[in-house]
């Protein structure tokens, strides 16, 4: 097993892939390439095709349509235990009736390897993931975390090229959750494997991946690293499920102005067609409230009144109602904590070069919602 941290995985290639159930398309012709040792998560919500292509690619579900290549070698009609495959789940799929041990050492068994190669290989995987000293034990000995580690041992003693992981954290806690999400991506980085990952965890995925695919309705709504999609959504479902947005909703004016209820707002990017629905983007900690009006300077300023706040220790969250009824939340981090309160009538603006236009979604609101009767200040 390969720890010099080089990359020794295997590329994936996904041409048009597609799977339907009847009538229902649950992956709808999707590209995608997974490059060698990179760590690429699938995120989306429930339903969405993730878990599905993550299937395809392990070889429990059949593909209906398009190319599926690892290494350019067309794998389709390939039983799983020929792909050069592993494969860690969210429940663990332990035998309980062996040692951690024994459990790691099963795949090698089912290759016919040497006894003694079998013992190095299950010592060394052990340590890998910290748990050399518990091979003796066996799984209902063990916590959640440690189960999840004899796991991910098990799918990469063999060394393969692939590594495939289906939500493996999700019945932990998110204390557990946190630190295991560090374990992981110090193991793919001492081992170069190839990870595909599915969660619809948002914070996961922004922890562990080198590019994350973000799948809506069986497609990929985008594709980037962390940063870019994060700081640069491409959609308004991305926007939203990809970390927390505030959202101003309106009309295209010219370049890249928007008439938001008579209020004219500017963004830096994201240009569209004068009279299109769109909503204008920006990411919670990028907003700023003023209880005493707009500063003279300020490009981008929307009055509302502070409906709650949320504290969380290294931040906190106010909900904001404006004046058409829209909900919008602001976060300010532990050191810059203003004095607002609930009831209070604050203005919220934001520099243009933090703010992007986006096309309204279907499911969207493009007109302005009935206000809302808010706590008086």
């Amino acid at each position: 097993m390969s720890t010099d941290g080089n990359p020794h995985g295997a590329s994936i290639t996904m041409r048009r892939l597609t799977k339907r159930y009847g009538s229902f398309t649950a992956v709808d012709a999707v590209d995608l390439d997974a490059l060698p040792g990179e760590f690429l998560t699938l995120l989306g919500p429930s339903g969405s095709g993730k878990t599905t292509t993550l299937n395809m690619i392990a070889g429990f579900v059949d593909v209906t349509e398009g190319q599926l290549l690892i290494d350019q070698r067309p794998v389709a009609d390939l039983p799983p235990h020929r792909r050069d495959i592993g494969m860690v789940f969210q429940h663990y799929a332990l035998f309980p009736h062996m040692t951690v041990a024994q459990n790691v050492e099963y795949p090698l068994r089912q290759r016919s390897m040497p006894k003694a190669e079998r013992r190095a290989k299950v010592a060394q995987a052990l340590e890998t993931v910290g748990l050399g000293h518990l091979g003796g034990r066996t799984p209902k000995q063990l916590s959640g975390g440690q189960q999840q580690r004899v796991a991910l041992a098990r799918a990469m003693v063999y060394d393969p090229r692939v590594l495939l992981m289906d939500e493996p954290l999700g019945a932990l806690d998110k204390k557990l959750r946190d630190s295991l999400q560090l374990e992981i991506k110090r193991i793919h980085g001492a081992l170069g494997t190839t990870f595909v990952y599915v969660t619809h965890d948002q914070d996961e995925a922004l922890v562990l991946s080198d590019r994350i695919a973000v799948f809506n309705n069986g497609r990929i709504e985008q594709l980037g690293t962390p940063s870019e999609l994060y700081e640069r959504p491409g959609s308004v479902f991305v926007a939203k499920f990809l970390g927390e947005s505030s959202l101003f909703y309106g009309t295209a004016e010219d370049g890249t102005e928007v008439d938001a209820g008579g209020l004219r707002l500017i963004a830096s990017r994201g240009a569209h067609p004068r009279g299109s629905a769109v909503a204008v983007v920006v990411r919670p900690e990028r907003i700023f409230l003023e209880p005493d009006g707009p500063r003279p300077e300020a490009t981008n300023a929307i009055p509302g009144r502070v409906l709650q706040e949320i504290y969380f220790g290294s931040s906190r969250k106010l909900e904001v109602r404006l004046d058409d009824g829209t909900t919008v939340p602001v976060r300010e981090s532990a050191g810059a904590i203003t004095p607002i309160r609930a009831g209070d009538r604050v203005w919220l603006t934001f520099e243009p070069e933090c703010a992007a236009i986006l096309p309204a979604d279907d499911g969207d609101p493009a007109e302005p919602k009935e206000p809302a009767p808010v706590a008086a200040s």
